[in-house]
């Protein structure tokens, strides 16, 4: 019996942009839902991953394409890097919209020495499963359009809101859809530790050449200080190797699109704010499966508890930041001397910035927002609103244009 197919942020998008546009590549992490989405959108599929398929684009990808009824998918294009040329020309000759959609590896930028694509294929982003894609609520406002749209949001609170060890059970669950909704949910566990081996013997150890032992080292290193700001000599020396090859391997995670590097803000009003980027695994599932992780051992470390946290937030923020119309972007702020720090920030424009703080407690104090004030009082109108983003289940002011809220109000309805 097939898995239900889950509503996802880039089903709002990708009929608005092959309304206007002639081709999209869907772009993720591996087994994130992009093939499932996209043939959704085609009359044709092209597999170029069979190699009877592949035959004919190989021999002339140009009259293969011509006589594919658009639109058409090209599903793993990497397997005949020589379509992207085919697809260019295709655009040039005529670009009507709405032709071309192309899925593939994540490692196929890295494989192919040039990309064709420029100016012709327009990239869209997808990512894990998030609570508000499993609760069907992807159509509507965003949360943090929410979050800005009155000086005092409301948010419906959910029937059941989880507590805290039910956080981190949605957070080691992940995000992956075959594992969480597919024939793989019973395996779960074994499904993810497949995944992070195929990604660290097989993935990053093709691309790069390097040593798959100590990659998984290093990687391992990323899930213990996932959210954090570890110096990256803390990191490539627990792993036993140099600055150059961590370098490599850090640029090839983010390249994988399994790590992403959430910036500092700098502002002028600030000027003593640390520089270095916070590393975050892409999907909190890849912490419990890279340290073998249960509820149990995840409760009894809070410093575990508290990065694995953060990156649930970020994983669920991440797609609606990124399909966004206004396409805000996230940072993270940190005084020099450590006194005071931001767990996220959102900038929607110039003049408009979100903060977050992520806690693991029920009941947030004033205390637990006051590098928010402080945060406020220092930007005065730019500061639109903040919030204590914890595991209880109410919302209620922490002072003016400061809320505590439950993680769960990022998918709960307005």
């Amino acid at each position: 019996m097939p898995a239900r197919y889950v509503e996802r942020y880039a089903d709002s998008i990708i009929p608005r942009l092959m309304e206007s546009l002639p081709a999209l590549l869907v772009v993720g992490p591996r087994a994130t839902g992009k093939t499932t989405t996209a043939r959704r959108y085609c009359r044709s599929v092209a597999r170029l991953d069979e190699p009877a398929e592949a035959a004919a684009f190989e021999a002339d990808p140009d009259a293969a394409l011509h006589v594919l009824q658009t639109p058409v998918l090209l599903d793993e294009w990497q397997a005949v890097p020589g379509v992207l040329g085919a697809v260019k020309r295709a655009v040039d000759d005529d670009p009507e919209p709405g032709r071309f959609l192309l899925t593939g590896s994540v490692r196929a930028d890295l494989e192919v020495e040039t990309w064709p694509g420029t100016g012709r294929v327009v990239r869209v982003p997808m990512f894990g499963l998030t609570m508000r894609e499993l609760s069907g609520q992807t159509a509507g406002t965003t949360f943090i359009e929410r979050l800005v749209a009155s000086p005092e949001p409301h948010f419906s609170p959910l029937a059941s809101p989880p507590d805290l060890a039910g956080y981190v059970e949605i957070a080691l669950a992940g995000g992956f859809p075959e594992p969480l909704v597919g024939s793989a949910v019973k395996e779960r566990t074994l499904w993810l530790e497949s995944y992070l081996d195929q990604l660290l013997t097989r993935d990053a150890a093709a691309a790069s050449g390097r040593d798959p032992a100590r990659m998984r080292r290093y990687f391992e290193g990323l899930a213990l200080s996932s959210a954090g700001l570890a110096a990256h000599n803390t990191l490539f020396e627990a792993a036993g190797i140099n600055r150059k090859t961590a370098d490599a391997y850090e640029r090839l995670l983010v390249n994988l699109m399994v790590l992403e590097l959430v910036p500092a803000w700098l502002n002028s009003r600030l000027a003593r704010l640390v520089k270095s980027p916070k590393r975050y695994l892409i999907d909190p599932s890849l912490i419990g499966a890279a340290l073998r992780l249960d509820v149990a051992a995840v409760l009894r470390d809070g410093e575990l508890l508290g990065r694995l946290l953060d990156t649930l937030v970020v994983a669920q923020l991440r797609p609606e930041l990124a399909l966004g119309r206004t396409r805000p972007r996230l940072y993270h702020a940190r005084e020099m001397n450590g006194r005071r720090e931001l767990d996220l920030l959102v900038e929607l424009s110039a003049t408009q910035v979100v903060a977050f703080e992520v806690k693991a407690t029920a009941s947030p104090g004033p205390g637990d927002a006051r590098h928010l004030a402080w945060m406020r009082d220092r930007l005065q109108a730019r500061f639109v609103a903040g919030a204590v983003l914890h595991t209880g289940p109410r919302q209620y002011s922490l002072g003016p244009r400061l809320l505590a809220l439950p993680i769960a109000g990022i998918w709960a309805g307005g």
